[in-house]
């Protein structure tokens, strides 16, 4: 716990700490928070700033946005670290902020990684935002939905922080270079194409750009002169594999393969097979993905093509077997497979219609026409009384009612007309045309 120390000065700072910025004018992006007019800026330049929790990915200025309210504001301001702090800290920093209100004087804690804390921590904080004694900023790069406390997050603004573009990231490299506190007292010879592929391998992310700058100016060739002049091979071995912003647990491992998903369904095989590259190149189980694949074959394939889900299960048989890295030949086999195929929804529909129906009438009886009767009593019970075995009959069909009464002539399974099921659609129409005339 740390009070209005918020960054030390350090003559040995990383790039990326030097060229922080200190005010809204410096700060890269977040045009939809901190853009003239917009709400963000206008709270911190009118010094009304209320508890709030910035959520969005690493290096996207959520912490620097806390340090220009620090700078702006007349409040005492705290930084606390989710990681270090227990609830004892906890406590004496609301004790601090209790007598701070006392004496009039307003108190931000500033909470970094507050998706970090558990209930009982994040409890401790909710009766001082509630009666005012604190002004509560969190960030995260979690969804606060999941993370955060339901009453703590009622009490709380919620900002989303958007990864950087490209854009905004070859700018930010260029003042670094120009500016004094960044390699403005020095020569450096860098292409704007070599600026453009570190932005583009930070990946939105401030920090790692800056961070990749300062090693490939800090590995570049000096001359007689003093200039420092950064190579393709220099910049090649530096940024030698981009490191895929994916998190097995947390919401982009959702977002990733309701891509991915949703890429197949809408009939995209290169779509598709880019999510699966990001997913497994990230480093997730090719086992879940596969999973995911036979799930696909029959919610969104089903009879259209049947060979789907024989497909999907063999792919993912494949990817236990061999294992990654070879079996993500399999997964791209599969997945394009579905991508391609003819779709329906029927399999999906027809259960949830059943299952609604299933939940409403739960002790509806079976028939006793389509129960076993295995024991003496059963059969003086009536079980099977009635029941017509189809094998027996030329048609292989009879009229026996196998739904119970209230649900008679109930239809859950509509066959749709893409691929294969259009066969099976006409002949469920054969079958039901059937029972209509031997009823």
């Amino acid at each position: 716990m740390e009070q209005l120390t918020f960054f030390q000065e350090s003559g040995t700072q990383p790039l990326a700490d030097r060229m922080r910025p200190e005010t809204l004018e410096e700060f890269s992006g977040q045009e939809h928070l901190i853009g003239r007019g917009r709400v963000l800026r206008r709270l911190i330049e009118n010094d009304r700033v209320s508890s709030m929790i910035f959520w969005g990915p690493p290096g996207v200025g959520k912490t620097t946005l806390a340090q220009i309210i620090a700078n702006r504001t007349q409040a005492s301001f705290i930084n606390f670290s989710a990681v270090t702090s227990g609830i004892r800290e906890i406590r004496n920093v609301m004790q601090q902020a209790d007598n701070n209100r006392r004496f009039g004087e307003k108190t931000i804690v500033f909470i970094d990684e507050i998706h970090r804390f558990n209930k009982a921590q994040q409890d401790a904080f909710l009766p001082f935002v509630e009666k005012g004694s604190i002004i509560l900023i969190g960030a995260t790069t979690e969804n606060p939905s999941f993370e955060i406390n339901s009453a703590l997050l009622s009490r709380c603004r919620v900002f989303v922080l958007k990864a950087l573009q490209t854009g905004d990231l070859v700018s930010l490299l260029k003042r670094a270079l120009q500016a004094p506190r960044g390699f403005g007292g020095q020569k450096i010879r860098i292409s704007d194409e070599m600026l453009t592929i570190i932005a583009n391998f930070a990946n939105g992310d401030a920090r790692s750009a800056l961070s990749t700058l300062e090693m490939v100016i800090l590995n570049g060739d000096i001359d007689a002169e003093g200039t420092t002049t950064v190579t393709e091979d220099i910049l090649e071995q530096c940024t030698s594999r981009k490191s895929l912003l994916y998190d097995k647990k947390g919401e982009e491992h959702y977002n990733l393969i309701s891509a991915l998903h949703k890429s197949m369904r809408n009939s995209d095989p290169d779509a598709a097979v880019y999510w699966l590259a990001r997913m497994l190149e990230a480093g997730e189980d090719p086992l879940y993905v596969a999973r995911r694949i036979i799930r696909f074959a029959s919610e969104d394939v089903g009879m259209a093509d049947p060979r789907a889900l024989e497909i999907a299960v063999a792919a993912y048989q494949a990817s236990h077997f061999i294992g990654m890295p070879e079996c993500n030949v399999n997964l791209t086999q599969a997945v394009v497979y579905m991508s391609l195929a003819p779709k329906s929804n029927a399999m999906e529909a027809a259960y949830l219609s059943a299952r609604k129906d299933a939940l409403a009438q739960i002790a509806e009886p079976v028939p006793l026409n389509i129960r076993n009767a295995p024991t003496k009593l059963m059969k003086n019970l009536d079980y099977g009384k009635g029941y017509q075995y189809a094998h027996d009959y030329e048609e292989k069909i009879t009229s026996m009612q196998c739904l119970p009464d209230s649900l008679k002539d109930r239809e859950y399974y509509r066959p749709g007309t893409q691929g294969l099921e259009a066969r099976y659609k006409k002949r469920l129409e054969e079958i039901k045309d059937w029972k209509k005339q031997h009823s």
